[in-house]
């Protein structure tokens, strides 16, 4: 049958979202829900300047290093103001799983990616779903490594849809970096084509013609930025995972396509290892608030391996 005018519309916003990306304002900061904070600013394995809050734990040796999704920055999402409210019109609100990890003993170092939050811009505004917010992981584990109050702590990741796919492209490219690392949760890492598929699915594109709508797709962010729809995911990268590593994803996500999570949990590097299916919910976005909610996953793997 074909794409109609108007799903070649919906595919070339698509487009713009990852070409343009999109920038939410850091709404909330840690004082709201009783935590002492320091903006801290520091700069990306390539430079590019990078902001975040490094939230003490008096006593603690213990670091969690957390980052975020797209478009989304170390606050959350402020999808509950006008302009933000494309994926489901409520707010996600990253203070609360802070709070929960910052009550168990934990430092914490959030920070935005390139191109979210306050951090510095790259590629245009262009999201490449890891292949250079890699160096913004690396950049943040340096800046851990030589903080007077954080060089000698012991450090695990909490990684963040967009965030976990750097973090696996980052150990590939440069596993030196993490060698001293203990563990990582990951919450929703995600491969872009079944992303595109299902939004394809949304917009009323009919079963035989995805094949075409993806093809579009790649087609069109190739024309701008040079990148390929094949390329955005990190289950290449997987299998360099060495470390004890717990992804987090809910099931019936609408958005996506639960067997990509699971192919990258089973191409994970590591031996220890577990995949945690949040159930009862459809809305990815949703799943981002999860830990905050409930963080019991969270908190069982960073207390069993740090």
């Amino acid at each position: 049958m074909g794409l109609t005018k108007e799903q070649q519309k919906g595919l070339d916003s698509m487009v713009d979202f990852f070409h343009y990306g999109v920038r939410s304002p850091v709404y909330r900061r840690p004082d709201e829900v009783g935590l002492d904070y320091e903006d801290v600013f520091f700069q990306s394995l390539d430079g590019v300047p990078l902001e975040g809050w490094f939230i003490p734990k008096k006593g603690s040796s213990k670091l969690i290093i957390c980052n975020h999704f797209m478009p989304g920055n170390r606050y959350g999402y402020a999808g509950h103001l006008p302009g933000f409210g494309n994926f489901g019109g409520f707010e996600v609100n990253f203070l609360h799983q802070y709070k929960h990890l910052h009550d168990a003993g934990y430092n914490i170092l959030a920070y935005d990616l390139r191109n979210h939050g306050l951090s510095g811009s790259s590629l245009g505004g262009s999201c490449t779903i890891g292949l250079h917010e890699c160096r913004d992981v690396v950049g943040s584990i340096q800046y851990a490594k030589s903080r007077h109050e954080t060089k000698h702590m012991t450090i695990g990741l909490l990684s963040i849809c967009l965030g976990c796919d750097s973090t696996m492209v980052a150990m590939k490219k440069w596993p030196e970096h993490f060698k001293d690392i203990r563990a990582m949760v990951g919450l929703q890492p995600i491969s872009i084509a079944p992303f595109i598929q299902q939004n394809a699915k949304l917009m009323g594109v009919e079963s035989d013609s995805i094949g075409e709508a993806e093809k579009y797709f790649t087609d069109q962010l190739r024309a701008r930025n040079g990148f390929r729809l094949e390329e955005l995911t990190p289950i290449p990268y997987a299998k360099y995972v060495k470390i004890p590593t717990k992804i987090v994803q809910v099931h019936d996500d609408f958005r996506t396509k639960p067997e990509d999570v699971q192919t990258i949990y089973d191409s994970l590097g590591t031996t220890e290892k577990k995949l945690f299916w949040i159930e009862n919910e459809k809305e990815r976005f949703q799943g981002y608030n999860y830990f905050g909610k409930d963080p019991k996953e969270m908190l069982d793997w960073f207390a069993k391996y740090m």
